[in-house]
């Protein structure tokens, strides 16, 4: 009986010391990044003179369009389109560019905004023809724009800053030609 008893004592205790959690267990530690701060690009300022004062201005709205769309940002975009807008009737350009800036003030949707950029970079291309002075400006291209399509825009350094990507593919394109 005695042998049963212990017997049953070691059984009891086994039982109870292996129903027992000896792992400690612990929440695993949360470690909370602040992502919020995004990185700004900066456009170059031009090196170039221009022998007409109002392709100046709008070239130089053009880049401030350009740099929003190369941040990703709709409502900046927006906001610099609206200047390009004014100086762009009080030159009397083309109604398509005219058109395409309209569309690009009025939209917060960033893709329609790069949609109408390629409109505006062609016209810029064609009222850049003959207006500097000096300096050199650079026809951009990106191939991967709208689905491999390709797109342009004009730069004012050799330095790829995408507007049609954004962060996204910062760097992609390749500079085509130079505009003198």
């Amino acid at each position: 009986m005695k042998k049963l008893s212990l017997i049953s004592l070691a059984i009891i205790a086994l039982s109870l010391l292996s129903c027992k959690d000896t792992v400690k267990q612990t929440e695993p530690e949360v470690v909370t990044v602040n992502n919020t701060e995004t990185k700004t690009y900066e456009i170059a300022v031009p090196e170039v003179e221009f022998n007409d004062p109002n392709v100046e201005a709008v070239f130089n709205q053009y880049l401030q369009v350009e740099a929003a769309l190369v941040n990703t940002n709709a409502t900046k975009t927006a906001e610099e389109a609206a200047k390009l807008e004014k100086h762009l009737k009080e030159m009397n350009a083309e109604e398509t560019v005219q058109t395409a800036v309209s569309a690009m003030a009025a939209s917060d949707d960033i893709a329609v905004q790069r949609q109408n950029f390629e409109t505006l970079s062609s016209a810029m291309e064609s009222m850049l023809q003959g207006a500097l002075k000096s300096g050199t400006l650079y026809k951009q291209y990106c191939p991967m724009a709208f689905n491999n399509k390709g797109a342009y825009w004009i730069s004012s350094s050799k330095d790829i800053l995408n507007p049609y990507f954004g962060d996204k593919m910062l760097k992609c394109g390749r500079v085509d030609a130079e505009i003198n």
